[in-house]
């Protein structure tokens, strides 16, 4: 005689609890169509019998995988581990799964769009900080899903972000209430071509001069290597060996603030009273550093993002066109104080 155990079924999770079949299953799939009562009734019935309904059984019934997929350049930025902490325990909360797909690198970009591996494998895909090309772009709406985008503004498509030209805009007014005439702005680039917000932040950087009657000098806009290399070195000596150095530099992320006071501090620059330093984010180490930023809300930002999606996949009104807007905060710290003239 065989001692082995049957496997519950739902329908001994409805006996248990004292409710229908259907009821199990809407209970199961997270519905909130549920009243709370019966909801725990049956959640407790099914841990009692070790009973799971596994998510190819409900999309079979519902159409629908119970998984969201997350698009992002990498794991390893603080903003975009940030922005990802803030969706995972709002999924969680949904009863959704999280499904990532990071690429890193040109090799794997190339593969992710011409494989399409997020296809039929979740209800929604969020889209973070990734530029996209037009040929990228429609091949993701060859998934058949609808799409998020966080942290850019999609035009035409549910999007959650923040004002990255306003941000910057208000971040180089700062500079210039403090004296500031002569105001480099330092950006990354690399081959993979993931740089989305340099462009936006640039454009509040020089619309701030703009606005204050300065002319443009390209020479105070500086390009270096995104992660690696000894390209802010570089960078820092051919800002402060120009004729007219400039007092302030405002990097268009926290990481790379912090790569340029490394630089700085090795080159015997003092902060802020040789050059004021600002940053973009508000990394967790920019209090410890004493860095000036523009302090956007990341974790925020992944749980709006959540919500939004939560409302396209219910096929909520106006959900697939809806934009929202974060706000940012500008946050003085020690490395910005007027320029060296000002003092004299």
């Amino acid at each position: 005689m065989s001692s082995a155990r049957s496997e519950a079924t739902m329908a001994d999770v409805a006996h248990r609890a004292g409710v229908s079949v259907s009821t199990v299953s809407r209970t199961l799939r997270g519905l909130s169509t549920v009243s709370d009562p019966t909801r725990a009734r049956v959640e407790a019935a099914a841990r009692e019998l070790s009973f799971a309904i596994t998510r190819s059984a409900s999309s079979l019934v519902t159409g629908r995988t119970g998984r969201v997929a997350v698009l992002m350049p990498n794991l390893a930025s603080w903003f975009l581990s940030s922005a990802l902490s803030g969706m995972a325990p709002a999924l969680r909360e949904a009863g959704l799964d999280l499904l990532v797909y990071s690429v890193s690198d040109v090799h794997e970009r190339a593969d992710f769009f011409d494989r399409l591996p997020a296809r039929r494998n979740a209800d929604a895909l969020l889209v973070v900080s990734f530029a996209l090309t037009p040929a990228e772009r429609a091949r993701l709406d060859d998934l058949g899903m609808p799409l998020i985008f966080v942290s850019q503004h999609a035009p035409g498509r549910p999007s959650v972000y923040v004002d990255d030209e306003d941000a910057a805009l208000r971040g180089t007014r700062h500079l210039l209430n403090l004296g500031h005439r002569r105001i480099a702005f330092l950006q990354t680039f690399d081959e993979t071509g993931f740089a989305w917000s340099s462009k936006n932040r640039l454009a509040g950087h020089l619309r701030a001069l703009a606005d204050a009657g300065l002319e443009h000098d390209p020479s105070l806009v500086m390009s270096v290597p995104g992660w690696k290399g000894s390209g802010m070195a570089t960078a820092v000596g051919r800002l402060m060996s120009l004729q007219d150095p400039p007092t302030a530099l405002f990097a268009e992320t926290d990481d790379l603030a912090f790569r340029l006071l490394a630089a700085l501090r090795a080159a015997n620059v003092s902060v802020p009273g040789q050059v004021s330093v600002m940053g973009f984010d508000d990394h967790v180490m920019a209090g410890v550093l004493g860095l000036t930023t523009l302090a956007q809300p990341a974790v925020e930002l992944g749980r709006t993002a959540v919500r939004l999606t939560r409302s396209v996949i219910d096929n909520s009104d106006g959900a697939h066109e809806r934009h929202i807007v974060l706000p940012t905060e500008l946050v003085p710290r020690g490395s910005t104080g007027p320029p060296p003239a000002a003092g004299r």
